[in-house]
């Protein structure tokens, strides 16, 4: 499955963010978009995974349209945000019961052998979320997302505020994931974490462009600010 996004408009407040963005997600890629601080990365990715709705444009993953079978497409995209949507008070266990989207079993199996077991939450099914580390919390959003066995997942800087292992083992992850025919879209300020992205694009003056993979940090800032073409 792969997700596709044409002409994608969002105003706010009478600010154009997005001005026509096109974007595709293929299986096995993982494209990578960046752009500077309230560029509209965020709300970019919000609307790929249906959680806002564009002023403009036309999004399928799948096949499935999300405007004409938003609960389709919602089982072909897993989200992970960038702040965490995880209910603190609550176990690791009970949140993985409240978020995931299948039987009891196949949670089981998932902790063994699916997203969850790779992510290492089942050492951790007892604890307070609370209680957890910013590199534990992460796995268990992503493992949450990842319920639906969704085949494409969208990531808002998924290593932000995380330990350099946890960010190894994301990106391990990430590239697993892809070697089984998933899609994935994320947004980072980190060239360790672009490394995994087969594309690249810079979202700049509410336009998505495609630029080079494998660029240096002074090149990406370059590329971000908009100044002159690098050789």
């Amino acid at each position: 499955m792969m997700l596709v996004a044409k002409d994608i408009y969002k105003c706010y407040h009478r600010r154009d963010i997005l001005k026509g963005v096109d974007l595709m997600a293929k299986p096995g890629e993982c494209v990578g978009v960046i752009g500077s601080n309230g560029c509209g990365k965020t709300t970019l990715l919000s609307i790929l995974a249906g959680t806002v709705r564009a002023d403009r444009g036309q999004i399928q993953a799948g096949g499935h349209d999300i405007r004409r079978n938003p609960k389709d497409y919602a089982r072909s995209v897993a989200y992970v945000p960038q702040e965490n949507p995880l209910i603190e008070e609550l176990t690791v266990k009970d949140n993985m019961l409240l978020w995931y989207k299948g039987s009891r079993k196949r949670m089981k199996q998932d902790l063994e052998e699916g997203a969850a077991g790779i992510l290492g939450i089942g050492p951790m099914l007892g604890r307070r979320v609370d209680q957890l580390s910013g590199g534990m919390k992460k796995r268990l959003s992503i493992a949450c997302a990842l319920s639906n066995h969704a085949p494409v997942l969208i990531l808002d800087e998924p290593g932000a505020a995380l330990d350099m292992e946890c960010k190894a083992d994301i990106r391990r992850y990430l590239i697993r994931y892809m070697a089984q025919g998933g899609a994935v879209i994320l947004t980072s300020h980190e060239t360790a974490e672009l490394s995994v992205c087969t594309r690249m694009c810079v979202l700049r003056d509410g336009k998505l462009t495609p630029i080079e993979k494998g660029m240096s940090e002074e090149q990406l800032i370059k590329e971000i600010r908009g100044d002159v073409c690098i050789d």
